[in-house]
C-alpha cells in the first residue's frame, strides 16, 4: 500500500511527482513551476514505471505526467496510479492534441488535461492547475482536513 497522502509532509509543502521521458523539460518544467508557487517540491522521474516505483516509496499531493512516453502512455499510467490511489490528483500534461486524447483521459479518472506549449505562460496554467487539485483533494482517511 503506497503512503498516505502528502498532509504528512511539510506543511504548506506541495509534493509533486513529474513524470516525462525527457529529463531536459522534467528539470525545466521543475525550475518554473518551483518559481511559480515556492510552495512546491518536484520529484522528477523519466518513466511511468520510475514514477510507479517513487508512488511507492513516497507520499504526493500531485502527479504529473506527459502522455507520450516509450512503453507506457499517460493515460495508461494513470490507470496504475489509480489502482492503489483512486483520489491523487493526477494532470496530464501534453504535447499531443488533447481533443485525441481528452475522452481517454476523462475515462481513466484525470484530474486536468493540459497542452504543452512554447510559450513560458503554459507553466503558470500547470501550476494554477496543480495547487488548485491539491486544495481541492477530497477529504479522505488518507487526507484528512486538517
Amino acid at each position: 500500500m503506497p503512503p498516505s497522502s502528502s498532509q504528512q509532509t511539510e506543511e504548506g509543502t506541495f509534493r509533486v511527482l513529474h513524470v516525462d521521458d525527457k529529463p531536459d523539460l522534467l528539470e525545466m518544467v521543475s525550475i518554473f513551476l518551483e518559481r511559480e508557487d515556492d510552495r512546491f517540491e518536484i520529484v522528477q522521474a523519466t518513466s511511468a514505471s520510475n514514477g510507479l516505483d517513487q508512488l511507492s516509496e513516497q507520499a504526493f499531493d500531485c502527479v504529473i505526467s506527459d502522455y507520450d512516453m516509450p512503453s507506457c502512455n499517460g493515460i495508461e499510467f494513470l490507470q496504475e496510479v489509480r489502482e492503489d490511489s483512486p483520489d491523487l490528483p493526477f494532470i496530464l500534461f501534453t504535447g499531443k492534441g488533447i481533443e485525441e486524447i481528452a475522452s481517454d483521459a476523462i475515462s481513466a479518472g484525470v484530474t486536468d488535461l493540459l497542452q504543452k506549449q512554447g510559450a513560458t505562460d503554459c507553466y503558470t496554467v500547470l501550476a494554477n492547475s496543480v495547487s488548485n487539485a491539491i486544495e481541492h483533494y477530497p477529504d479522505t482517511p488518507d487526507n484528512p482536513t486538517p
